[in-house]
């Protein structure tokens, strides 16, 4: 996270110049949303637009400039570090807050009749784009497509290019099925909705479904990229630079031969197909962008999540065993940065946050299959825990001690699966308040995930179980409860979620989908407290099985241990007990011969202290 406030006066000067002369006629607003062209949640450097134009680096937001105005929506993750980040041209709008308007709310309001909006129909997601063309048209005002982006006509030379790295194969003993036969199951979905193609944007959705990997976004596996698949072939648009060097012999050992076209050809060649089709629909969906929703007519064109995306959330058998088994080696991996940090703190060793982030890649990095990171450590002391997605640098790096909270929360990428975990530690001694906030936090972490629901039930559903412990007191924590994660692929994944918003495409939790349960809590300027581990959906048993719906429960793959010295155990039922003591077990049973094996004394004594029963 960068601290360093930049000066956005130049820059508002020429958009707001480029706002009144570029175009048939002036522009009274524009926006900067975060996205790239494939909505991806994380993007490259080439795509940081709203970073550019206001100084907030935070990886959520929606800029808001007019004539004489520059507004940054951004969430509860975000409000303190944006405070820091934006200069004095910029207001900040608590996104979430109920007292806060959205961005169609208050252009709607604060606009004259007659104005015209403008943002980059590639970056703005039809699903975005629909509610505030209708809440601006009901103010008598336009939202208009500007193919032409006026934020990086401002950057000119100095926007990064965009990134083109080489893409690598992922072998089937790994991804668990050949694209021949992804590539059935998609074509059995267009016959049940009568469509002739799909459009797929999504990153992570195309490098699943090809058996590839890339880099093109950091920490994402995944390169640029557009596919359209059609019963005959599979149309993949992409630069031909990049592709593997084994790619032939790639398409013969998963059945498929791969049509290939330029990446900047989608746009024509998705017009053609539209064009030539008067009556098979072409499905895509609602959350890829406006642009390419816009060249299929209405009469054909079919929006609904895309099959893909269902599919790459249940994860198939090969995955399941490689998720689970990637999860044990970073859980020893974990267990080896705690005993040595807590070894150098107790040995008045200096170790700081960014010191301390980059032994735990260290180790990570020795473990079998390790591909590198899967989002930037959050390694943070005391206040820095209460920022949400802090990152250390130079400028905030805190030591870590035995004075302050330090909240851990990490994941690395590797050949058999991602991970993500979150552990927090004090290594003095903690205050009643910490102790009991942090309880809270564990209480409603145990009871999430030792939860029976039925089968398909929303995951908005069971977030208020994660956040109870903490509503009882009046507290609470401004982020989801759950995410889903990829499979040697992003580290936040959809359909599905748990979180107190709405999530439209989410079709039910179901079996071998694996999500995060991380309840936390933040004091601003203090500390936080955030407990994470990644589980699997699972069938339970439960006496009435829902009347035959089917039950499921989640089973934690996360291996490394609660600080135990941190709980008020006379918050704890004695049900919780037992969860937390049947998981510590599981955890020094699993890690424990591998660490005898490798003969790590010192990481073998710690697990051994961590994981006794209270």
């Amino acid at each position: 996270m960068r601290i360093i406030m930049k000066d956005t006066t130049e820059i508002l000067k020429k958009l707001r110049q480029l706002m009144q002369t570029h175009g048939p006629s002036p522009l009274a607003a524009y926006i900067v949303p975060s996205d790239d062209a494939h909505q991806s949640e994380y993007i490259c450097q080439h795509d940081e637009r709203r970073a550019f134009v206001s100084g907030f680096d935070g990886s959520a937001g929606t800029a808001v400039i007019t004539g004489d105005k520059a507004l940054l929506w951004t969430d509860g993750r975000y409000y303190q570090q944006a405070q820091k980040q934006l200069d004095s041209n910029w207001e900040l709008m608590k996104d979430g807050l109920p007292t806060t308007p959205s961005v169609a709310s208050w252009l709607a309001c604060n606009l004259a009749k007659g104005s015209r909006v403008g943002v980059d129909p590639k970056l703005f997601s039809y699903r975005l784009w629909k509610p505030i063309e209708k809440e601006l048209s009901g103010a008598e005002c336009s939202l208009i497509p500007v193919e032409d982006n006026l934020v990086d006509i401002v950057w000119g030379d100095e926007q990064p290019k965009q990134t083109s790295n080489p893409i690598i194969t992922l072998d089937t003993t790994f991804a668990g099925m050949t694209v021949s036969d992804k590539w059935a199951n998609v074509k059995e979905k267009l016959t049940e909705k009568k469509a002739q193609a799909l459009v797929v944007s999504a990153l992570d959705e195309i490098a699943w479904f090809l058996n590839l990997r890339g880099s093109d976004i950091d920490y994402n596996p995944v390169f640029f990229s557009y596919l359209i698949i059609t019963h005959e072939q599979l149309m993949f648009f992409v630069d031909s630079s990049k592709l593997p060097s084994d790619f032939k012999q790639h398409q013969a050992s998963n059945g498929v031969e791969i049509s290939l076209y330029s990446y900047s050809a989608i746009g024509e060649e998705l017009g053609r197909l539209a064009e030539n089709n008067a009556e098979a629909k072409i499905w895509i969906s609602p959350g890829s962008s406006y642009y390419l929703n816009a060249l299929i007519p209405k009469k054909i064109r079919h929006q609904e999540i895309t099959p893909i995306a269902l599919a790459k959330a249940i994860k198939n058998p090969i995955e399941v065993e490689g998720f689970i088994n990637s999860h044990i080696r970073d859980g020893v991996a974990l267990c080896q940065y705690f005993a040595w940090l807590e070894q150098m703190i107790a040995n008045k060793q200096p170790v700081d946050e960014i010191s301390g982030a980059t032994k735990l890649e260290e180790f990570r990095s020795k473990k079998e299959h390790f591909m590198g990171l899967s989002f930037p450590t959050i390694s943070s002391s005391g206040p820095n825990g209460s920022v949400i997605h802090y990152h250390p640098a130079p400028e905030t790096n805190r030591p870590i001690n035995d004075k302050e909270i330090y909240l851990c929360d990490s994941g690395a990428q590797y050949r058999d699966g991602t991970t993500d975990v979150t552990r927090t530690w004090h290594f003095g001694e903690p205050t009643d308040f910490q102790m009991e906030t942090y309880t809270r936090v564990l209480k409603g972490q145990l009871t999430l995930g030792a939860t029976i629901f039925p089968k398909k039930v929303k995951g908005q559903v069971l977030d208020t179980l994660a956040r109870k412990a903490l509503w009882d007191v009046g507290l609470d924590y401004g982020h989801g409860t759950g995410h889903g994660v990829g499979h040697f692929l992003n580290v936040h994944e959809g359909p599905m979620g748990v979180g107190i918003r709405l999530m439209p495409d989410d079709p039910g939790l179901q079996e071998n989908m694996f999500i995060s349960n991380e309840p936390g809590y933040y004091q601003d300027g203090e500390f936080g407290i955030r407990i994470e581990d990644i589980v699997q959906i699972v069938p339970a048993s439960s006496k009435y099985d829902f009347n035959g719906r089917g039950a499921l429960t989640f089973k934690t793959i996360t291996m490394a241990p609660k600080q135990t010295k941190m709980i008020k155990k006379e918050l704890l039922l004695p049900e919780e007990k037992k969860l937390l003591n049947d998981y510590h077990r599981l955890v020094w049973e699993t890690l424990s011969p591998i660490l005898k094996k490798e003969g790590d004394t010192l990481t073998l004594a710690w697990l051994e202290r961590e994981t006794k029963e209270i």
